[in-house]
């Protein structure tokens, strides 16, 4: 997929989730487990957005506000995950006696899940469970509509106009705008598809979110930078409330 050709680093993103699961049986083993969740943020964006500069981006300062580690999760670190079967299992294992809690809940996405959807269901727990445990951005994958019931989680996307999304897709790519334009074109119809097939949602839908943002007006800093603040404000207006 062309997204491969500017995705950040798998590896080194694998690096930080195997540390963060060792960390997280650290609390458990010395019963630190915080009573409420970390901050879970979900980044949803259409095709030739500008989504992986602003997560990357985001989850430095998400870490640089909240002193702690943050993950940035997408599918092709959870593909990475299914084929190291030892960090699947890991991450699997945090969810616990919650398993059929998360099959309730996807089988209210799906009632009728074929062999195809099968992979799609271990996925779905992959992404549940990281965000159950918080500190975690997580990278399209139906997360807004996923994780749409959780309190901790904060939900954003990044949209654009046509024009926009083939001109940053022909420059990233370094093809003509032609074949950017049917590429955009193809790729955000294979979106769709996804959750409407898998999620039975539509993941455009602007009550999904708690913040859209247009990238023809806006750059990834200044959307990392305006999400970072959103979220840690409405944080600190929890720990007020309490």
């Amino acid at each position: 997929m062309p997204d491969n050709l500017f995705i950040p680093s798998v590896d080194l993103r694998i690096g930080a989730l195997e540390e963060y699961n060792r960390t997280q049986k650290e609390k458990a083993v010395q019963h630190l487990r915080q009573p409420r969740p970390n901050p879970c943020i979900t980044l949803s964006r259409q095709f030739g957005c500008q989504g992986y500069p602003v997560a990357e981006q985001l989850c430095q300062l998400m870490q640089q506000q909240t002193g702690e580690a943050w993950l940035l999760i997408d599918r092709a670190v959870l593909d990475e995950v299914a084929r190291r079967h030892n960090i699947s299992r890991d991450i699997l294992e945090s969810l616990g006696d919650k398993n059929r809690i998360v099959d309730d809940l996807l089988a209210t996405f799906s009632p009728r899940w074929t062999h195809s959807q099968d992979c799609f269901r271990l996925l779905c727990k992959h992404v549940v469970s990281l965000a159950e445990q918080g500190n975690v951005i997580i990278m399209e994958l139906g997360g807004a509509i996923l994780t749409k019931h959780f309190e901790h989680a904060w939900h954003f996307r990044v949209y654009g106009s046509q024009r926009f999304k083939v001109r940053t897709t022909a420059q990233r790519l370094q093809i003509p705008e032609e074949e950017a334009e049917r590429l955009v074109l193809k790729q955000q119809r294979q979106r769709d598809a996804f959750t409407r097939d898998f999620l039975h949602q539509n993941d455009h839908d602007p009550l999904l979110y708690d913040l859209l943002f247009n990238n023809d007006r806006s750059q990834p800093e200044q959307i990392a930078q305006c999400i970072a603040r959103y979220v840690t404000t409405a944080l600190e207006e929890k720990r007020i409330r309490r």
